[in-house]
């Protein structure tokens, strides 16, 4: 479990990295995006992964471990409006961004540990197309949970979904390093 937490760190230091410097050239303008805008943002990276994966090519020269990074930090960024809500206009400075990034970023290490010990590591078995495609089966409940205007009758919440893609998607580019 230590490698794991190790690796788990190193992953995400590379991904918060990108999100802060992407906070200075652009502030916090994605403050407007509604939670189906972002789910539909994600969608389109992990469907590229996979469109990758099936044809074993690309065109754009963008690797699909950047992919990977956008899943993680546009599901924190969506946990950060499902706790905040939308705003009109950009309105958190880069310190109180940086604040909720690490809120997020330690719940989900924190499901990541828990879940870690119920299923002994089993994601290191795992394919990373494998990953990508429970990634793609998420985004389908979280649509399906905003269809229903976030109501469900026994299913996990939105929240709950965006923590898993976080962590499927840093467990793939631990496999991808």
């Amino acid at each position: 479990m230590k490698k794991t937490i190790l690796e788990y760190d190193a992953v995400s230091a590379k991904c918060k990295d990108i999100f802060i410097k992407k906070m200075k050239d652009y502030g916090s303008a994605w403050r407007i995006l509604r939670l189906s805008s972002l789910t539909d943002q994600i969608f389109i990276k992990a469907q590229r992964i996979r469109s990758i994966q099936i044809k074993g090519s690309q065109k754009v020269g963008e690797d699909i471990r950047n992919e990977f990074v956008g899943i993680v930090n546009y599901s924190i960024i969506a946990l950060i409006q499902l706790e905040k809500g939308i705003a009109e206009q950009p309105d958190l400075n880069n310190s109180e961004v940086q604040l909720l990034y690490e809120k997020y970023y330690n719940k989900s290490k924190d499901l990541m540990i828990s879940k870690n010990h119920d299923y002994g590591e089993a994601w290191r078995e795992m394919r990373v197309s494998s990953l990508t495609d429970l990634i793609l089966q998420k985004l389908l409940r979280v649509k399906q949970i905003e269809d229903n205007q976030g109501k469900t009758l026994i299913s996990e919440g939105i929240d709950a979904n965006y923590f898993d893609m976080i962590n499927y998607a840093i467990f793939a580019l631990i496999k991808l390093k």
